[in-house]
């Protein structure tokens, strides 16, 4: 059976959060080929020890990487603690992996719960 191919991408105010739900989920996370932007990808991989696959940071490409990911088959869920509160110099490209992602029905959790619902199915 094809391991799982999850992206890990969190905002700077969420960053905290997404490494304590991998460090508690790692277990699980450990069975997954894992991806994840810039310093949230460095982050997770020190956290949990598991290899984490690095695209740029968020700001510099790395959400139009994990679209381009999903657009060629290559991730199967994506976990996106995104910071609704706070504006956004990438916000376009932001919007454009959700649509992606809705545009080839991959799940996406932008919050804990939904992660912790993907993560355990």
């Amino acid at each position: 059976m094809k391991k799982r191919q999850i992206a890990l991408i969190a905002h700077d105010n969420k960053k905290q959060e997404i490494v304590e739900w991998a460090v508690a989920n790692s277990k699980a996370l450990s069975a997954c080929d894992l991806f994840g932007t810039g310093h949230t990808a460095a982050l997770v991989e020190e956290a949990t020890g598991l290899k984490v696959h690095a695209f740029l940071p968020g700001p510099l490409g790395g959400d139009q990487q994990v679209g381009a990911a999903i657009a060629e088959g290559k991730i199967d869920a994506v976990v996106f603690f995104w910071d609704p509160l706070s504006a956004q110099p990438h916000d376009p490209d932001v919007k454009a992996l959700l649509r992606i992602a809705v545009v080839y029905d991959i799940p996406i959790a932008t919050n804990k719960a939904t992660a912790d619902y993907i993560i355990n199915k």
